[in-house]
């Protein structure tokens, strides 16, 4: 049994003051570590009141950056990302002979690299999470063709750090591998911590459901029209956007642009209950992602024995946990006619397609399981390779 360690979390967000895969992650790590018994420091940037400092058991939040936007366009600001850098930084040149291991994201990268020059002087393990590893061609078409060559040399140099990583899909294992990773890389595939039985007993709905940070990358905007195709097909189809973002007025404008805007509502930002309550008495989910490094939104709707449809893409790793007409569909790309065609593909389905999905989750409830994917980190925080 490994002793108590002395864990510090480093990631600019937090949940549920900003809502996506990874804030989930981390969040549910620092808890578990906390609940083992581990001593646990989770390093952020305020997202908070100054009176509402957030309270989590067993684990110390640690603001080492002022509140500031994170997104700007659409897009990632990088004097966010680049003063918590900063902050992670000075806080482990002072303290970071507290700590067993550092545990931090890769994105955004000026943290790694805080967590990488400071490793000397603190001693510490170093751990890091590649949630995402981005191709030379998005480089360019997130940054453009000077700042996409500056943006993949950073990825590509701490790719090579000394450092034990992990990934959440073996699409961007891989190219975690291209890009010069010293070591091995461990694919975690576990990252649900919902309920396991089978669902209660609910009235199926004609509903198709979106849940996600709105960015471009998330294609939120192309739900609204692909359920008004197959609402052509469907009695009584309707659909459900939830989250918020930068892309929300657009998808507002979607919604309203629709000749009967009622079949879809747009409510922002809800608790999680009432989404996995929407989720339950879904026909279907509908995730149109360009990018995803996970897709936990996936998991969490077969829970409910709720099938999904993806969209076909390079960048796109959630598709690794769909097994196409088992528990969900693939589309090939996001434009509403392919969307329409695989939501009526579902609905086709039935109530077969509903079982197989549920029949799909409690088949790998093991691998997908946030404890499993624990047990694996915890095994791997002695490794000497982390300490190089």
């Amino acid at each position: 049994m490994l002793r108590s360690v002395r864990v510090c979390v480093c990631y600019d967000c937090l949940f549920p003051y900003t809502i996506g895969g990874a804030e989930r992650w981390y969040r549910n790590l620092a808890e578990r570590l906390a609940a083992a018994g581990h001593e646990v420091t989770y390093l952020t940037m305020r997202q908070w009141d100054a009176a509402q400092a957030p309270q989590i058991p067993g684990v110390r939040v640690i603001a080492v950056a002022p509140r500031m936007a994170l997104y700007a366009k659409g897009r990632r600001r990088i004097a966010p990302p680049l003063r918590y850098g900063l902050g992670v930084l000075a806080h482990l040149i002072r303290h970071g002979r507290r700590y067993d291991v550092v545990h931090t994201a890769s994105f955004p990268y000026f943290s790694l690299l805080a967590v990488a020059c400071a490793r000397r002087r603190g001693r510490y393990a170093v751990i890091v999470d590649w949630h995402e590893v981005w191709s030379r061609g998005y480089w360019r078409e997130y940054l453009g063709r000077a700042g996409g060559w500056v943006g993949a040399a950073v990825q590509r140099r701490c790719a090579r750090l000394h450092q034990e990583a992990f990934c959440f899909s073996e699409l961007h294992a891989g190219r975690l591998r291209e890009e010069g990773l010293r070591g091995e890389v461990t694919v975690l595939r576990g990252e649900y911590a919902g309920p396991w039985g089978p669902p209660p007993p609910v009235d199926v709905e004609p509903l198709v459901v979106f849940a996600g940070r709105q960015i471009p990358e998330k294609r939120a905007t192309t739900v609204a029209p692909a359920v008004a195709a197959a609402a052509a097909e469907i009695d009584g189809l309707h659909g459900i956007v939830f989250g918020d973002g930068p892309e929300h007025e657009r998808v507002l404008a979607g919604v309203a642009a629709l000749a009967h805007p009622e079949i879809i509502s747009a409510p922002g930002f809800v608790e999680a209950a009432a989404v996995r309550e929407a989720l339950a008495r879904a026909l279907c989910m509908v995730l149109p992602s360009s990018r995803e490094g996970y897709g936990l939104i996936v998991v969490e709707a077969a829970s409910c024995g709720t099938p999904s449809i993806l969209v076909s893409g390079p960048d796109n790793a959630a598709v690794e946990l769909i097994e196409d007409g088992v528990n969900g569909v693939v589309a090939p790309t996001a434009s509403p006619a392919d969307l329409s065609a695989a939501i009526l593909r579902v609905h086709a389905g039935g109530a077969g397609l509903r079982t197989s999905t549920r029949a799909w989750f409690d088949a790998n409830a093991d691998a997908l399981s946030l404890e499993r994917s624990l047990e694996q980190v915890l095994e791997r925080y002695g490794a000497p390779s982390a300490r190089s």
